[in-house]
């Protein structure tokens, strides 16, 4: 953990002061993911320790939601070696496009840069589930 801190102090992803949230919650440090994300040998550091955490989770797909899920998403799905794809709002509405899919009864991984409220998150998981995906 002190070296995910060291890596995200160096990349000045961690913000440190007071940041009122989108959930409306307060926070005395924030990640800026874009920071970190923007050096992919750092973020594959960081990284890393997440895909640890999922190597016994059985997935067939990572999704991430459009524009914070995508980067990580492809990173973790190529940690792992899995494939990545990403969710986007058309017209409002959070959609599965660019010639994407998700088959039936596929296992995903929905992944995120930061969550406050979840909702792009949750959106994603309602495209996934009615294109037969879980």
């Amino acid at each position: 953990m002190e070296k995910i801190l060291e890596i995200l102090k160096n990349s000045e992803a961690l913000l440190e002061g007071h940041f009122l949230l989108s959930s409306g919650r307060h926070s005395n440090r924030y990640i800026q993911c874009a920071k970190l994300l923007q050096y992919p040998d750092k973020a594959e550091k960081v990284l890393n320790s997440v895909c640890d955490k999922l190597k016994n989770i059985e997935f067939d797909v990572v999704v991430g939601p459009a524009m914070g899920g995508v980067i990580v998403a492809y990173e973790i799905g190529r940690q792992l070696g899995k494939r990545a794809i990403f969710t986007e709002r058309e017209n409002g509405v959070m959609t599965l496009r660019r010639g994407f899919e998700i088959k039936e009864g596929e296992r995903v991984l929905i992944t995120e840069d930061v969550v406050t409220t979840g909702k792009s998150a949750l959106e994603a998981a309602e495209v996934i589930k009615a294109l037969g995906g879980w």
